[in-house]
C-alpha cells in the first residue's frame, strides 16, 4: 500500500469520528490529513508531510477559534439618534421619556443643558437612556 493511502485512510476515519461527535475538530485534523495525503502523492518528503499536517491543523485550528467567537456587537446602538418625549422633569435632573411606546428612565448628557426642546439618545446605559439637544 502507498504512503498516501495511509493519510488518506486515516483522514477518513477521523472524518467519520467527526461525523459522530459534531464538533469540527475531527473535521479540522481530516483535512489536516488529507493534505499530508496530497503532499505524499506529490513525492515529498517524511518531514515535509508532517511539517505540512501540522500546519493545516495550526490553520484550520485557527479559522475555528475566530468562527466560534461568540458574537459582540459593538457599543453603538441602534437607539442613538433617536428623538424622545420627555413626561417628566425629576429633581435629581433625570426624566421619564417616551420611546419605542415605553417608558424609560432617562439622564441628560451634561447638566447644564436646558429642559426644554427636542432630544435625542447619544447614549445608553443599561436601561438608562442619555440624552442630548443635538442629533449624534
Amino acid at each position: 500500500m502507498e504512503n498516501f493511502n495511509y493519510w488518506f485512510l486515516l483522514a477518513l476515519v477521523l472524518l467519520g469520528l467527526e461525523m459522530a461527535t459534531g464538533t469540527f475538530y475531527m473535521l479540522v485534523l481530516s483535512v489536516a490529513m488529507a493534505v499530508a495525503g496530497f503532499a505524499t502523492m506529490l513525492s515529498v518528503g517524511l518531514a515535509w508531510q508532517f511539517a505540512l499536517c501540522a500546519l493545516a491543523v495550526m490553520l484550520g485550528l485557527g479559522i475555528l477559534r475566530i468562527l466560534k467567537m461568540p458574537f459582540r456587537p459593538d457599543q453603538s446602538s441602534l437607539d442613538v439618534g433617536q428623538p424622545v418625549e420627555v413626561l417628566i422633569w425629576h429633581d435629581n435632573g433625570s426624566a421619564r421619556v417616551v420611546y419605542r411606546g415605553a417608558e424609560w428612565d432617562a439622564e441628560l448628557e451634561s447638566a447644564d443643558l436646558p429642559h426644554q426642546g427636542t432630544f435625542y439618545i447619544s447614549a445608553v446605559h443599561g436601561a438608562t437612556l442619555i440624552l442630548t439637544h443635538q442629533k449624534p
